[in-house]
């Protein structure tokens, strides 16, 4: 094998590819980067064995042939080569080496064969549809931060896509993420091809991955999907990597439908003092209370050890006054998604699940379960 590629267009395949692999691994293999170079193109593959991301990319190819290479030691050397310098890379079979050569600078490095790195691509999908970028990358930033890190439930560990279905009859792709303290779901128009595929739980680090490489543009992404595995194809760039095995819990169960205390204030103002109040929190609770008057609001917080804080809102409310509390950090986390000037609370009591919306966007809601202050 030997090629020559401009120093930015390695770097650039290297730094999309790169990011699966694990520094630490005990399985050598893993450490490594396969490129396969064939028909006037040079391919990256890298995988921690549940995701694996490949590239495409353009090279003066002068013999074909496959190996694998420390993919951040290689990295690190195209990062460091002179910007506008173009590399030539040979693979040395018999010594198990490639040889990296660009102005004055050479390279040796260690090779593993190509026929040892592992293959996630491998098995039929059965659907496939196409999604513009900038809707898939909007599907994932309405809910990834609702995503449970807890272990012990894996089957919250990642973004439920799935597809569902209104009471008109409409259907929807749909995203939703839950932790158990807090619930977050954004939906699209249904996609041609859609119709009809398993409810899939992509895992937080491919989430993360693929937010990563995904553009805020027109771009059509390839989504293919079966019951273990979604493949996302990002113009020369594939994602695969493996489902959550567990079954999502019953979601809508805990989306309240009958909350008929509406109150609606300003996003931005809301935001800013529940920050500036969530200041003398302590650490470990950071809550704060929100008292609920006619058309008035006051959040305060009350800490033995550090002080108290309040501050008044001016809100849209006429239904019975209420005293409820709520995590600062998750409330937080919910306005910085929602884009509306105007966002709505729909309340029942200080115990039950309060519903959070988009005033001028149906398309994404939130749930927020209440805590004791």
């Amino acid at each position: 094998m030997k090629f020559v590629i401009e120093r930015g267009e390695l770097l650039k395949a290297l730094g999309h590819v790169t990011s699966v692999v694990e520094r630490r691994t005990t399985i050598p293999i893993l450490s490594n980067i396969l490129m396969r170079a064939v028909s006037g193109s040079l391919q990256f593959n890298a995988t921690d064995l549940e995701r694996e991301v490949s590239e495409k990319c353009e090279v003066d190819l002068h013999s074909e042939g496959a190996l694998t290479v420390s993919a951040h030691l290689l990295h690190d050397i195209a990062r460091k080569l002179p910007d506008v310098s173009r590399v030539e890379l040979k693979g040395d079979i018999e010594n198990g080496r490639l040889l990296i050569s660009s102005a004055q600078s050479r390279f040796a490095l260690q090779t593993l064969p190509a026929e040892d790195f592992p293959d996630l691509t491998a098995g039929e999908m059965s659907h496939e549809f196409m999604l513009q970028a900038h809707k898939l990358k909007r599907l994932i930033e309405k809910t990834r931060f609702a995503i449970s890190t807890e272990e012990t439930r894996y089957y919250l560990n990642g973004i439920f896509l799935h597809v569902a279905h209104a009471p008109d009859e409409t259907s929807t792709l749909r995203a939703v993420a839950t932790d158990g303290h807090r619930l977050a779901q954004s939906e699209i128009s249904l996609p041609n091809g859609a119709s009809g595929m398993p409810g899939v739980i992509i895992p937080r680090k491919t989430v993360s991955e693929l937010h990563r490489l995904l553009e805020d543009g027109e771009r059509e992404v390839i989504i293919q999907v079966s019951s273990n595995k979604v493949r996302f194809e990002i113009g020369h760039i594939l994602l695969t990597s493996k489902l959550i095995d567990g079954q999502f819990p019953d979601y809508a169960r805990v989306i309240p439908q009958n909350n008929s205390k509406k109150m609606q204030v300003s996003n931005t103002g809301f935001a800013k003092a529940v920050d500036r109040v969530s200041t003398i929190a302590s650490e470990r609770g950071r809550a704060v209370k929100l008292n609920i008057t006619s058309n008035r609001l006051m959040l305060s917080v009350n800490n033995p050890e550090g002080g108290s804080a309040t501050e008044e809102l001016d809100i849209n409310y006429n239904a019975d006054d209420l005293e409820i509390g709520f995590s600062a950090r998750y409330l937080l986390d919910i306005m910085g998604q929602l884009e509306s000037e105007k966002i709505t609370f729909l309340l029942a009591d200080a115990g039950s699940p309060t519903l959070i919306r988009d005033t001028e966007d149906s398309s994404v809601l939130y749930v927020l379960m209440p805590i004791r202050v």
